[in-house]
């Protein structure tokens, strides 16, 4: 059976209007998806609220002078610790090396030959560098020096220069305001040192040579 070409069958119109509902159908549940966003939540005291987790911030307060000048105090410190630990390390393991080897040497002039040969390396490492340290950077290097070899610059060079040498030198840092006989006490005057100590070695890989006893 055919129908006349200018009249469209009524199933026909039917599927072709069941077609565009269908579309628009999924058209609008295509919307819907699309605008939905997922969020966190929480249950507080029963309800459902949305949930989000604010930035950090942070507020920062001026320093005082004192806390300044305690900041500048620790930085000088620590550029000193820095710059003079390699230093007292080397001479440490040299200084150690001596000491050890001079306790199986009782005979002065060969003791006396065998420092000598060594003093001559000392010199020939440490001369150039150490005139270019400020006077308070040799100050941290004596104390450096004591905690490395147990022993103060004084008896260090009372033990190989003897006694005389030694007392001059002491009088020439006292005119630079230093002392050649201070201590090091890791515990308590020197902690601050210590700790830039600790923070060097973890920091180049250096291993413990310190021969003194209150670390």
């Amino acid at each position: 059976m055919k129908f006349p070409e200018a009249h469209t069958p009524i199933y026909l119109r039917h599927t072709i209007l069941l077609f565009l509902l269908l579309c628009m159908k999924l058209s609008f549940g295509q919307t819907i998806f699309q605008d939905t966003m997922r969020i966190q939540a929480i249950v507080y005291q029963g309800d459902t609220i949305p949930l989000s987790v604010l930035s950090n911030i942070y507020v920062y307060d001026q320093l005082t002078a004192s806390q300044k000048q305690a900041r500048a105090n620790y930085n000088r410190l620590r550029n000193a610790v820095y710059v003079t630990y390699p230093y007292a390390r080397k001479a440490g393991i040299v200084l150690n090396d001596i000491n050890q080897k001079l306790t199986f040497i009782s005979d002065k002039p060969n003791r006396r030959k065998y420092i000598n040969s060594r003093e001559r390396e000392l010199k020939k490492e440490f001369t150039t560098p150490l005139t270019n340290l400020s006077i308070y950077q040799g100050k941290v290097l004596m104390k450096l020096i004591n905690r490395e070899t147990g022993n103060n610059c004084y008896e260090i060079i009372k033990e190989y220069q003897g006694g005389l040498t030694a007392r001059l030198y002491q009088t020439i840092a006292f005119f630079f305001n230093s002392n050649l006989k201070q201590p090091y006490d890791s515990k308590d005057q020197d902690r601050i040192i210590e700790q830039i100590v600790r923070e060097v070695q973890r920091l180049y890989g250096y291993a413990e040579i310190s021969k003194s006893q209150n670390l």
